[in-house]
């Protein structure tokens, strides 16, 4: 099962980067490729199991569930339910620890998968730099932006 990791770390302390990750319903707020988001039936965002509805910037729609949430942890899981990417069984998770030798946030953000058509290279490179990395870089520099 290929498997995408990225990791970074931010310039801002946990609690703030917490506050971005956390929040189910937020991708639009600082993944580019998610163009809308919105909970299936009007639920809380942090309500284990709850699907989400992502809208990308070509229209396509992507369900995910969310799997885990843990605010002790620092740590997120979901899934995908229906997406038009050509994978399946796709889980990922996102964690955040902070520094401990200066003020900041390491975060690592990782997806699992079957690729079930095309090239497994192209699935990772869409994951890795189009959601993940770009995703990551946008938080950046929100959380540069405000004090």
């Amino acid at each position: 099962m290929p498997r995408v990791y990225v990791s970074t770390v931010l310039d801002a302390p946990i609690d703030r980067v917490w506050q971005k990750i956390r929040d189910f319903n937020g991708l639009t707020g600082w993944v580019p490729a998610i163009a809308a988001s919105e909970i299936d039936g009007g639920e809380a965002s942090d309500r284990i199991g709850i699907v989400r509805t992502l809208t990308l910037g070509d229209g396509g729609k992507i369900k995910e569930r969310l799997l885990a949430l843990d605010d002790f942890t620092h740590s997120v899981s979901y899934s995908f339910v229906e997406s038009p990417l050509p994978v399946t069984g796709y889980v990922s998770h996102i964690r955040l620890k902070p520094l401990t030798m200066k003020s900041g946030t390491f975060v690592e953000w990782s997806g699992e998968y079957e690729v079930t058509q095309g090239d497994p290279e192209d699935m990772r490179k869409l994951f890795a730099d189009g959601v993940y990395g770009a995703g990551l870089a946008r938080l950046a520099e929100i959380l540069a932006t405000r004090a």
